[in-house]
This record gives structure tokens, C-alpha cells and sequence, in this order.
């Protein structure tokens, strides 16, 4: 506010006090309520930044299950192509198209078409299209596409050969083989099966042998149908999911309404309720109209909620990724409800000084009102640096450019690494302040937070002045225009030593692991390395059934203690170059579950000793503790098909290595009673197809502690 001299500030009152009262409060209103505008404007752009930063977080979530979903999709067809593109299928479908149907002219046509019906059956129980149970019965009036199977037919639908419980190929199913036989892949969208199972239907061509990819080489059809749950489904948790009431669904359009194809979270089973599009800001509608796009709406609860959602590459579904509005900005409207009470109420401790300060100044000298002018300066300075202060206690570094790459503010720790003071900062460029080479990746940021106006956001990681690694994650944020000038928030976090926490500890896991497979090798010279084979061989199982990550790691750690128990087993018997005696193979066995008593006290990431105490648990249930099928873990599924193998074509005190053919031989001879089919056929597809001969036939090889 300017100053006045005594004489005019009298004078004035003198003459017109009424109206300088009245210009005066009009003053101080006009400043208060600037002032309250600039504090909702400063709210409403915190908000803003809080809905960026989950749109963020949403959308990421949502990339990667929309690109989890899509890998299970072209994972079926490739399973089909791998049929298609059989030499043998190939060559069958060729004789027989040449032939004009006729199977008799097919050479050797029942050895071949044994051969494609075992083929179906390898292929269906490895990869999810066998039916684990009869299929119900279908009444006669009503057509439903039921069950599971893989299925050969000619190109007009003739059945050629199918595993058990494959349905007949008729009425839609026939028609979508026809459209098929025109040389493009197709499908039968997510439906409900007669069993009320949510079931998907694949088809591929199959090319002539020596001809082209043409409509007119098409010589027939691999058809698979298969029941969708947990293996499509599963794919939509993410995994550590901090977030109560975080959801992930499938949708689709639907006459006049959104399906939704994946089960809720209230327990609703897929493909069982669908709502109007006209429902009132119904997320799912939002989504199927403008695909991709963020938004605060409304879910199928009726629950408002943010939520973002991605096209599916394949699918013709849509995924919606969302979590409770009130869950996900409850910290934020904390945060802001006391930043704007606390901006509020310096707005009116200002108004209320300004008062007072106009109050003493109509009743006295100027200079007293300049002394009441400059306390209230000093009280607008204290604020400054008590909102100074709240900026400078958070343990991120922050600051502001413009478009031109000058710094407008800064607080101490952004300061501190810049080696610069906040002040010294100020209206200087980026460049300067930590050197051309490491201002390029800021300046680079900014430039695409600009251009774009979305936040962008990554993981650096540096090499301080001492030469030590440092992690940092960067987030920028476009900053609302002022006019003709915009600007970028810069926010860097250092998460040094979170990685570095992360990564001790996974070293002194596989130390720890380490030390005491090498205990137990020590001991027992023909059981050297049996714990790390067993883990590589369980490793490639699940590898090539594709199962969940915590899965195949869990079955690697196990494998590789699986023999600490050997500990307490005396050094004669581990030994002996003689067939064991019944009390000695049940000490042997025994081992195991002691390995697991040893380790029941450390944490692992997965069910490692649970994975341990049922490695002797068998398909049929005749294990120690009657455990059967699915109610066995599948990493101790895995480990038993890899334990079984490694000590077949492992030599051993008291007999020889047996081959490889014995070996699957015998392990063919257990799938179903003691040991799971599909880690079987895993196994001897990955032997005989993907190098596993070559790489393990070290295993044979007496150790030579023992030669």
C-alpha cells in the first residue's frame, strides 16, 4: 500500500470521512476475496495434480493387463498354429484333400490318424484345452458351445479327428468353420456353456503342404475350445496390490448396455449382469463411448470411483482398470482441507491486520499507520516463511521453471543438491545449476510435459560426487498456465535405499541358499549338484507351462533345499554302494520334511516349506498326508516331476544313470497316479523339442568324489 503524508491523510478525513470509510472497506474486500480466489485456484490445482498422479498410477496398471490379457490370447492361437503347422498334420490333410475325402486313399491313414489324436491329446492337456471332467449333457433343442477339446476337421466341417469330450462341429460352430476355411483365424466370442462355464472357441486353417497361405491352400481346420477361468481371469490382480477397493474388469458392448465378462468384486460370477448405457455416469458406458479415457464415475455398485480403461490387442473386449474415489484421494482431501484452512486463515489474519492498520491509521499520525504497515509486513513475512517452511520439510526435492528453463522456486532440499542456495536460484536456467550433461534429461522432461500437458514420470539412476550409485524417481508435472506463460513442477525422490534394501536381500537369499546346498553336497558326493539340477529342471517346466512367476520361483528355491534335511542322515548310508534297506529309504525320505523343520522359521517370498512338505504328496492322493490333485501346490507338483527325473538319470552309489527314454518312459508310466500330467508332458516336450538332451546330459556322469 503506498504511503500518505500527515497532511493529506488529514485533510482527506477531514473532509470526507463517510467516503473514505467506504472506499477503504471496498479495498479490503476486493483483497480478500483475491485472495480467496487465489487459494481455491491453488487447491483446485493440487486436486488437479492428485487425479494426474492416478490417472498415472491407473493407466500403468492398466498397460499391463491389458498386455497380460493379450499374451493369454495369442497364446491360444499359437497353440493352434502349432497344430496347423505340423508337418504331419500338414501332410495328412493334404492326402485327404487330394484324395476328395476319401480315407481310404490316405496312406497309412489309421497309424496317421492315431498320431493326430495322441498329438491333440499332448497338446490339449499341456496347454488348458482338456476337459478335466465329462462334460453335461446338452438338451436337444437348445445349441450351447460346451466342454473343451482340440479338434482337426476338414474344410467343410467334417469331423477328422478330436480329443474326448470335443462337441460335435455343427450349427454355429459349422458356420464359423466355413468362414474359417477362407484362409483367416477366428473365434467364438466368451459365452456360457450348457455347465454355465465360461468358454471361448478358437479356429485356425491349416495350409497344404506345399502350397501357399491362399484361400484356395486352405486344406482344413484345427479347432479348440476351452473353459476361461482363473488362467484368463487371474491375469487382471496386480500383483502387490496396496489398494482395498483397486478392480480390474473385462467388458464388452452389449444390445443397448455394458456386459461385463470378468466376475466382480462383490462376487458376481462372469458374464452374469449387464447394465443399461444410459445408465447415469456409469464408468463402463464412458468407456465403451471413448475408449482409453480418465474419468471419476460411477461403477456397477453404484460407487463413485476413478477410473481409466485400454483397448485389448485380439480380445474384442475392453479393460477397465478403477478404485473408490474416496479411497484413493482420502490423504489428499486431508491434506487439502488443512492447506486451504491454513491459507484461509492467514488470508484473514491479513485482513484483520490490514484493518487494524487502517484503523490506527485514521486516528493517528502517518507514521504510526507505517508503523502499523510494517507489522503487518512482518506478519505477511513470518507466513512466508512458515509456507516456505511446510515446502522445505518434505523429504522430496521440488522445484519450478518456466517454459524458458528458468527456475521461478525451489525448496532447500532441490537447493542442497544443486549446491546452490533457493534464492541464487531464482531466474536462472536449468543448464547452469548441475551442468549441461546432467540438466539434459530434466530439460528433456519438461519439454515433453509441455508439449504434451500429461505428467511424465521415471526411474534414474546416478553416480553422486563420491561415485555412489544413486536411484531417483522424477515425476514433472505441466503447471496451469499464466497467461502467456506455462511452466513445469519438477519432483525427485530418493529411493536409493529402498533398491538397495531390495537387492540385499535377495543376495543374502541366494547366499543363504548357496551355503547350505553346499553343507548337504559335502556330505553325500553322489547327491552333489542333485538340488541345483532338480531346481534347472523345475525351472524349465514352469517355464514352458507358462505359470505365475511366484510359482517357478518358488519351485527353483525349493528345489534347491529340498536336500538340507540330508543333514541328519548318517554319511554311510548316503553313501552306500548298495540297495538300501527299508528303515534306510524311509530315513532318505524322511529328509525332506526335515528340510522343511529347518527352514520353517525364514521368510521367503512363496510357500517354499509348504512347497517342501508336500514334494511326497502323489496326483492320486497316496502321499503321506492324502493330499490329491489341485489341493497340491503346483510348484510342489513341478518339483516332484523334477526330483523324479533328476534321480532317474542320476547315477547313484548302488546303480547306474538311467537314459533318457527310460526315464520318460517310466515318468510316463506314473502321470496321473503319482505324478500331474502336465508338468510331465512339460517336461519330455522340452527334452525332446527344445534342446533338453543336449543340456542335461552331463547329468549321467558319475561325480568324481565317487570315481
Amino acid at each position: 500500500m503506498p504511503l500518505v503524508s500527515e497532511t493529506t491523510t488529514a485533510s482527506t478525513i477531514g473532509q470526507r470521512p463517510g467516503q473514505g470509510v467506504w472506499l477503504a472497506g471496498v479495498a479490503l474486500l476486493a483483497v480478500a476475496l483475491a485472495g480467496v480466489l487465489a487459494v481455491l485456484q491453488f487447491v483446485a490445482g493440487e486436486r488437479s495434480r492428485d487425479l494426474t498422479q492416478w490417472q498415472i498410477r491407473l493407466g500403468i496398471v492398466a498397460d499391463g493387463r491389458a498386455a497380460a490379457v493379450a499374451g493369454w490370447w495369442q497364446q491360444q492361437f499359437h497353440t493352434l498354429a502349432e497344430i496347423a503347422e505340423n508337418a504331419s498334420v500338414q501332410l495328412y490333410m493334404s492326402e485327404l484333400a487330394l484324395a476328395g475325402g476319401d480315407r481310404a486313399k490316405v496312406t497309412a491313414e489309421t497309424a496317421q490318424a492315431d498320431y493326430l489324436r495322441n498329438l491333440l491329446q499332448a497338446v490339449a492337456e499341456r496347454s488348458g484345452f482338456a476337459e478335466p471332467t465329462p462334460p453335461h449333457a446338452l438338451p436337444a433343442n437348445v445349441q450351447r458351445l460346451s466342454g473343451a477339446g482340440l479338434a482337426l476337421s476338414d474344410i467343410d466341417g467334417g469331423l477328422l479327428a478330436a480329443t474326448p469330450g470335443m462337441p460335435p462341429i455343427e450349427g454355429l460352430l459349422k458356420q464359423l468353420v466355413q468362414r474359417t476355411a477362407r484362409g483367416e483365424r477366428g473365434f467364438v466370442d466368451l459365452h456360457a456353456g450348457s455347465d454355465g462355464r465360461p468358454s471361448l472357441v478358437f479356429l485356425q486353417p491349416v495350409f497344404a503342404l506345399q502350397g501357399g497361405r491362399k484361400e484356395t491352400d486352405v486344406v482344413g481346420l484345427v479347432l479348440g475350445l476351452r473353459p476361461v477361468g482363473a488362467d484368463l481371469f487371474g491375469r487382471l490382480a496386480q500383483p502387490g496390490e496396496t489398494e482395498r477397493s483397486a478392480e480390474t474388469l473385462l467388458i464388452r458392448a452389449a444390445p443397448g448396455g455394458v456386459e461385463y465378462v470378468s466376475p466382480l468384486k462383490d462376487g458376481t460370477p462372469p458374464l452374469t449382469r449387464t447394465l443399461a448405457r444410459d445408465t447415469p455416469d456409469l464408468d463402463a458406458a464412458a468407456a465403451l463411448r471413448q475408449p482409453g479415457r480418465f474419468g471419476v464415475g460411477r461403477d456397477y455398485a453404484g460407487a463413485e470411483v476413478l477410473a481409466v480403461s485400454r483397448r485389448l490387442s485380439g480380445p474384442p473386449w475392453l479393460l477397465l482398470r478403477k478404485v473408490d474415489r474416496a479411497e484413493a484421494l482420502a490423504e489428499s482431501d486431508r491434506r487439502l482441507a488443512v492447506l486451504l484452512t491454513v491459507l484461509l486463515l492467514a488470508i484473514a489474519l491479513v485482513a484483520a491486520a490490514l484493518v487494524a492498520v487502517w484503523r490506527h491509521a485514521s486516528s493517528r499520525r502517518a507514521n504510526a499507520a507505517a508503523d502499523a504497515l510494517g507489522r503487518s509486513n512482518a506478519r505477511l513475512e513470518a507466513l512466508s516463511r512458515f509456507l516456505r517452511l511446510v515446502s522445505d520439510g518434505q523429504p522430496t526435492r521440488i522445484a519450478a521453471v518456466d517454459d524458458q528453463g528458468r527456475f521461478t522456486f525451489a525448496n532447500r532440499q532441490a537447493a542442497f543438491a544443486a549446491g546452490a542456495s533457493a534464492e541464487a536460484m531464482l531466474g536462472k536456467s536449468l543448464a547452469p545449476v548441475p551442468g549441461p550433461a546432467a540438466a539434459r534429461p530434466y530439460e528433456e522432461m519438461n519439454r515433453r510435459a509441455l508439449t504434451s500437458g500429461a505428467a511424465q514420470s521415471e526411474i534414474r539412476t546416478i553416480d553422486d560426487a563420491d561415485g555412489q550409485r544413486r536411484v531417483l524417481r522424477a515425476e514433472h508435472l505441466p503447471l496451469p498456465a499464466e497467461g502467456s506463460r506455462r511452466g513445469v513442477l519438477m519432483i525427485e525422490e530418493d529411493i536409493t535405499r529402498l533398491v538397495e534394501e531390495r537387492e540385499r536381500r535377495e543376495r543374502a537369499l541366494g547366499e543363504l541358499i548357496a551355503t547350505l546346498v553346499a553343507v548337504v553336497d559335502r556330505r553325500d558326493p553322489y547327491s552333489a549338484d542333485h538340488s541345483n539340477r532338480v531346481a534347472e529342471v523345475a525351472d524349465a517346466i514352469a517355464r514352458e507351462m507358462q505359470v505365475a512367476e511366484l510359482d517357478r520361483t518358488t519351485a527353483v528355491i525349493a528345489g534347491r533345499l529340498m536336500n538340507l534335511g540330508k543333514i541328519s542322515v548318517p554319511s554311510e548310508v548316503l553313501t552306500k554302494n548298495e540297495p538300501l534297506t527299508e528303515a534306510e529309504r524311509r530315513l532318505v525320505r524322511e529328509s525332506v520334511q526335515a528340510s522343511a523343520d529347518l527352514l520353517g522359521n525364514v521368510a521367503f517370498d512363496g510357500p517354499v516349506v509348504e512347497t517342501l512338505r508336500q514334494l511326497q504328496e502323489q496326483w492320486d492322493g497316496g502321499g503321506p498326508r492324502g493330499l490329491a490333485g489341485e489341493a497340491i501346490l503346483l510348484p510342489a507338483r513341478i518339483l516332484a516331476v523334477a526330483n523324479a527325473f533328476v534321480g532317474m538319470v542320476s547315477p547313484r552309489a548302488y546303480r547306474r544313470a538311467l537314459s533318457f527314454d527310460q526315464a520318460a518312459q517310466q515318468l510316463l508310466s506314473e502321470a496321473g497316479t503319482r505324478l500331474d500330467r502336465r508338468p510331465v508332458s512339460a517336461l519330455l516336450h522340452f527334452l525332446e523339442n527344445l534342446g533338453g538332451r543336449g543340456r542335461w546330459a552331463g547329468f549321467a556322469a558319475a561325480p568324481q568324489a565317487a570315481q
